[in-house]
């Protein structure tokens, strides 16, 4: 039994012998394989610390001027449309969010069942793409359509998803040739799905009929 345990040992060290002095430089190249794969990795994860630390800078940036924006609020008695800049317009702040929402009616950008912007709305959209490019550079912003319950008739669109969806278009497109950088901005249409009054009557349709230009400060 003991021989045999002996011719065992011999073997396989015969073999382990035979396998590192043919395979050395094989084993080589594995070793700078796999410690390039590992200084790729040290270096991905370096990346990825420094990426959280800068969002990490963006978010606290971010939560200061929302907090300043609430204390000129509070404190100041000013209205949201002149603590944000967005003078004139009719203007909501959500500090919970960290969303500016800047109600435009379509009453002074579309004429009824048009998804063309009107030439005297260029005013408007003017002044409200210098205040983004000034104050909320880098900052998304999301174009949103909103409609009446009203059912489409004698239109080109197939409904008021899709009405809304046009119209949230033709502002941001507007926009982005002002200057908007494209990947900063999108555009939403949310057809009847979320009215600020009732559609019961034809002050509250007015209402419903309207594009929000939102800034997201976080």
């Amino acid at each position: 039994m003991r021989v045999a345990n002996v011719k065992t040992v011999l073997l396989l060290l015969c073999f382990v012998g035979a396998a590192v002095s043919s395979g050395c430089t094989n084993w080589k190249k594995e070793y700078e394989a796999l410690d390039a794969a590992y200084r790729n990795l040290e270096g991905r994860h370096q990346l990825a610390l420094d990426e959280k630390g800068e969002l990490e800078e963006q978010l606290e940036r971010s939560q200061r001027e929302i907090e300043e924006l609430q204390r000129q609020i509070a404190e100041q008695k000013k209205s949201p449309a002149e603590v944000t800049g967005f003078e004139g317009f009719d203007v909501a702040f959500d500090p919970a969010a960290g969303t500016i929402t800047v109600t435009l009616p379509n009453t002074i950008l579309f004429n009824p069942g048009k998804a063309e912007l009107k030439k005297a709305t260029s005013a408007q959209l003017d002044q409200i793409e210098s205040v983004l490019r000034s104050k909320y550079g880098g900052k998304q912003i999301d174009v949103i359509g909103h409609t009446d319950s009203d059912p489409i008739k004698k239109s080109p669109w197939r409904d008021n998803w899709q009405l809304s969806a046009e119209r949230a278009l033709a502002v941001t497109d507007y926009l982005v040739k002002r200057g908007i950088p494209e990947p900063q901005i999108r555009a939403i249409g949310c057809g009847p799905a979320r009215p600020v009054a009732s559609n019961a009557t034809a002050a509250g349709k007015a209402k419903n009929r309207r594009v929000e230009i939102v800034v997201h400060m976080r």
